[in-house]
């Protein structure tokens, strides 16, 4: 990997993770354009290292909040709540990616499954996009979730193993569909990945460490996580923002094009 390739694919993935676009459509899609091999083991470091780093800093003051919560007897409550509904709602993604991480990667890393998830699920975002802005949410606040809204965007986040689902896309739309303004819906679908990212991460870097990283790597490696920990901390303040005003048709639109985009490329080769 070349400092180039780290900046750009750093920066692809530190986007795309958060932005509800599927980040495995980027990565499979810019390297057939740009014709660069295949990422390996240490870029999937980079992914995590990266995107974790910026979910720690876009959300310092709500997690030194969650664990000041912790020793405290009186006060604090709904934040402790919020915290236990995380852990909680992370055991679906956690228990999936256990049981069928190794037949995924086996079997369904593959451009035209991308493809498809990329179109199909951004049709089910429309959907749920268009079925909360006809109804009017319940809920406005991620510490106000109840436990089966929790769950609900849990057990969607499990589907995100599937490449080109996108994480940060399944789990907004579950949040819709509970009942969760579009902002609310997507801060809790970045809290939630916070310990599922956590843990892929330290799993990664386990496998780096074993594996190691060549030399000529280490460099643009290094680049590529400062450019996915800048770009996802943007991406991230973007779309809370974002969508306290607009919907989540452009992404929609961009999703359909991009699947049919990798489609058009796979019948040309």
């Amino acid at each position: 990997m070349t400092y180039a390739q780290g900046v750009v694919l750093g920066l692809v993935q530190g986007a795309t993770e958060f932005l509800p676009v599927s980040s495995s459509g980027h990565l499979v899609l810019v390297p057939m354009v740009l014709g660069w091999r295949d990422q390996g083991l240490a870029f999937d470091a980079v992914i995590h290292l990266g995107t974790l780093g910026a979910l720690v800093a876009y959300f310092r003051r709500e997690l030194l909040a969650m664990l000041a919560s912790v020793g405290r007897r009186q006060g604090g409550r709904a934040t402790r709540r919020l915290g236990l509904l995380l852990l909680v709602s992370t055991l679906p993604a956690g228990f999936a990616g256990l049981l069928f991480n190794r037949i995924i990667e086996e079997h369904l890393r593959l451009p035209v499954v991308v493809a498809t998830s990329t179109i199909v699920w951004g049709l089910a975002m429309l959907a749920a996009d268009r079925m909360s802005a006809r109804q009017a949410p319940l809920t406005k606040s991620e510490q106000d979730l109840s436990w089966g809204q929790g769950l609900l965007v849990g057990f969607a986040q499990a589907l995100a193993l599937i490449p080109g689902t996108s994480r940060s896309g399944i789990t907004i739309t579950a949040g819709l569909c509970g009942g969760l303004d579009r902002p609310t819906a997507a801060r809790f679908a970045f809290l939630l990945g916070i310990p599922i990212t956590a843990a892929a991460g330290a799993a990664k870097t386990l496998d780096l460490l074993r594996a190691g990283i060549p030399g000529d790597e280490r460099g643009p490696v290094v680049v590529a996580v400062l450019a996915a920990f800048g770009s996802g901390w943007a991406a991230v303040w973007f779309l809370v923002n974002y969508l306290k005003k607009n919907s989540l048709v452009p992404f929609v639109a961009y999703r359909v094009a991009l699947g049919l985009a990798i489609l058009a490329l796979l019948a040309a080769r």
